[in-house]
């Protein structure tokens, strides 16, 4: 039990330094110039995304059988 104590002690220590702020930093950096970039295309996929949605909502709202359960017997 030893052994795998001293696995489960190496594995969980967290090293000290600057790596994973470096990291989330750069990714944030990418993010923020992805979303500069493709502001036009992003706003864009948003909109047909929602409006897609709304037609698939108004679709099942306005089918008469969409809420209605067979009948359970027991």
């Amino acid at each position: 039990m030893k052994d795998f104590e001293k696995v489960v002690k190496a594995a969980m220590h967290k090293e000290k330094g600057l790596d994973g702020i470096l990291v989330t930093i750069g990714l944030c950096i990418i993010a923020l110039l992805l979303c500069v970039v493709m502001r036009d295309s992003l706003t864009e996929f948003i909109q047909t995304i929602v409006a897609e949605m709304t037609n698939s909502a108004k679709g099942i709202l306005s089918t008469p059988s969409a809420f209605s359960f067979s009948p359970m017997y027991f």
